[in-house]
């Protein structure tokens, strides 16, 4: 009797399960969003070159805010700072190529300056989210989570070859391990069931690794001097403001606030059988975005619900706050633990790139998922082509923005995600819906045939 009453309180939102009970089941979630969370910050530490001690320090923060969001979204703070929905939260890939952008032509403090702006804009966006989801209806988010997709790839493949630094990049060495990795990855993902098959990434990341370890390719001499505990001092990185990076940041934010209305919409409807309350939405929102301002001040990354916690939520039933709860602070310990950062930046870049394409893979394709949910009208069609084509033609031709102000360059000429929503929000209001030229091209046709008759 005691069994089953434990066993109901897991698949209700706000049973208390005993810790025997909860842990095997945060664990779980732990290990499917672990890698996935620090991948972003792996990245960002290349881009700007920092020294390994902050590049264990960026992954600790990512960690450290990816348990704060959680606990935020799983627990509100007052009505409207957070959402209670069970998920779990982490590093956004969708931020990753304006991190790379940003970092590549500023630095950390410009881009967190930006970021702790970006969270006033999703906050504000949390508030008046109804009013806005009518600028970004399937099409237009679909178009700009394809841009993303696309403009992931680069990064992926460089990654493969062990990463555009390396002395030995694009060696047959170094793809043979990103292909094994990415194997193992397609193996897990298409072959497993159950948490195999969720933490597909991760399996692949492991075992690739354990393919670079045979080969000698992984260096332990940064893990040996890391400590066992550090808590990262608030502004430990420093902040600036600069107003261009600001306003890609802002529209990146916008962007991801509205896309997160589908991540909380598969939430409750796969884990609560139910439409998520419109108190619900605003908070997730809202949370989201109180998130990022922290992290900004902490040195965490922007953050997003995270699809294969939420397909463990739908898979297993188990609703359970204090379950995710549980894995929030097994990551938020982990965020205090260099030595365990450290581990995780000896993985070679060839595994990582292995890893993560079949991931950017995905984003693409939830792009086309996105992008199809309306027909592919003549309309329609020149939304989604010219967003994309400006978008991503406009970072390959470089220089084509060589004589305009600087301030233009660096908000249209880094990112393909920021000309691609500009150019889909604006298309998507101005061009006439289909029914429209439908009427038009019948009453042409009617004159046409009555002009033969008479």
């Amino acid at each position: 009797m005691n069994k089953t009453k434990a066993y109901a309180e897991v698949t209700e939102l706000n049973g208390i399960p005993r810790f025997i009970q909860a842990l095997p089941l945060a664990v779980q979630h732990v290990v499917a969003m672990i890698v996935g969370c620090v991948t972003p910050a792996i990245i960002l530490a290349g881009v700007t070159g920092v020294d390994p001690a902050q590049q264990i320090i960026l992954i600790q923060s990512a960690l450290l805010i990816s348990g704060i969001a959680t606990l935020l979204q799983l627990f509100p703070l007052g009505r409207f700072c957070g959402s209670g929905l069970p998920v779990i939260m982490g590093a956004s890939f969708a931020y990753i190529p304006l991190l790379i952008s940003l970092g590549s032509r500023f630095d950390l403090p410009t881009i967190f300056g930006a970021q702790l702006v970006g969270g006033l804009a999703a906050v504000a966006v949390g508030l008046f989210y109804k009013k806005l989801t009518r600028l970004f209806p399937p099409l237009v988010t679909g178009t700009v989570v394809f841009t993303i997709g696309l403009s992931l790839y680069p990064t992926a493949v460089n990654y493969m070859a062990g990463g555009v630094e390396a002395e030995d990049f694009g060696s047959p060495r170094n793809w043979l391990v990103a292909v094994a990795t990415l194997a193992i990855v397609l193996f897990f993902n298409y072959f497993t069931k159950g948490i195999c098959k969720l933490a597909s990434i991760l399996m692949g990341m492991f075992l690739g690794y354990l393919v670079a370890l045979a080969m000698g390719m992984v260096s332990f001499d940064n893990v040996g001097a890391a400590g066992w505990f550090q808590f990262t001092m608030p502004l430990h990185f420093g902040m600036k403001f600069e107003l261009t990076s600001i306003i890609s940041m802002i529209i990146m934010y916008i962007v991801s606030s509205v896309e997160a209305i589908g991540d909380f919409t598969s939430t409750a409807g796969g884990g609560l059988d139910r439409e998520p309350t419109d108190r619900e939405m605003c908070g997730g929102i809202i949370g989201n975005g109180v998130a990022s301002i922290i992290g900004a001040f902490v040195g965490g990354l922007p953050t997003a619900t995270f699809s294969q916690n939420v397909g463990i939520v739908i898979m297993t039933r188990v609703v359970n706050r204090c379950v995710l709860g549980l894995a929030a602070v097994i990551i938020l310990i982990a965020g205090f633990i260099p030595k365990f950062a450290s581990l995780l930046t000896t993985i070679p870049s060839c595994v990582l790139g292995g890893a993560t394409v079949s991931v950017f893979a995905m984003i693409t394709m939830t792009g086309i998922k996105l992008i199809t949910k309306e027909k592919l009208t003549a309309r329609n069609t020149s939304v989604v082509g010219l967003a994309v084509a400006l978008g991503i033609g406009v970072i390959q031709a470089g220089g084509c923005l060589a004589l305009f102000p600087d301030w233009a360059k660096t908000i249209f000429g880094e990112s393909a995600v920021v000309i691609a929503t500009i150019t889909a929000v604006t298309l998507n209001l101005i061009l006439p819906e289909e029914e429209v030229q439908e009427a038009a091209g019948e009453k042409k046709q009617e004159k046409h045939a009555q002009g033969n008759m008479a």
